[in-house]
């Protein structure tokens, strides 16, 4: 299972970088056509920014790790392990109950962008403008990805207790099955 999860992140990682080598590519295009070529093409500033929108969301859905994040961590570093224990399952607790109470609204407003279609983007296959709702659909799966990795943590919390020093080293995190970064050594 950990070499399925080391392949799976792998995989994530080269589909966001492969998205970011896309948006330099464009934007050096945008650049030629601009001050060689004299003319502008129109798709590359909506592309690119459609293109981020998707490095975004896709990145922190299947790349970003926990302990990747910003934490505030001062309080929970100083309690004790049964009150770190409340405080990391309050905090999944929370962050899985707003994203669930989000996920159908937010799955609505998705799936009614459909009516709405990209400005100058085209498919490259059928030559129609793209829906709306495609490219933001990024977004719906960013959300229940987050669900899940937060639902899967809790379990963990409740198994085998509080990373222990998650804000420093990483801990124990289950999402963190990455080679040479599970939690070895300290951030600066």
């Amino acid at each position: 299972m950990p070499s399925v999860m080391k392949w799976l992140s792998r995989v994530g990682e080269f589909i966001a970088a492969s998205l970011l080598a896309a948006v330099f590519s464009i934007f050096l295009l945008q650049i030629f056509s601009r001050y060689i070529m004299l003319k502008p093409f129109g798709w590359t500033l909506e592309l690119c920014l459609i293109l981020w929108v998707w490095i975004v969301f896709f990145g922190c859905a299947f790349v970003v790790r926990h302990k990747d994040h910003v934490t505030f961590d001062i309080v929970y570093l100083a309690a004790p392990k049964r009150i770190r224990r409340v405080l990391a399952l309050m905090a999944c607790l929370a962050i899985v109950a707003g994203f669930l109470w989000s996920l159908l609204p937010t799955w609505d407003y998705i799936d009614w962008m459909k009516i709405r279609k990209t400005a100058t983007v085209r498919n490259p296959l059928s030559g129609s403008k793209i829906p709306m709702r495609t490219i933001f659909s990024i977004y719906g799966v960013f959300l229940v990805m987050v669900i899940l990795r937060y639902g899967w943590r809790m379990v963990h919390i409740l198994r085998h207790g509080p990373p222990d020093d998650e804000g420093i080293d990483g801990g124990e995190d289950p999402s963190d099955d990455r080679e040479g970064r599970s939690g070895e050594g300290t951030v600066a």
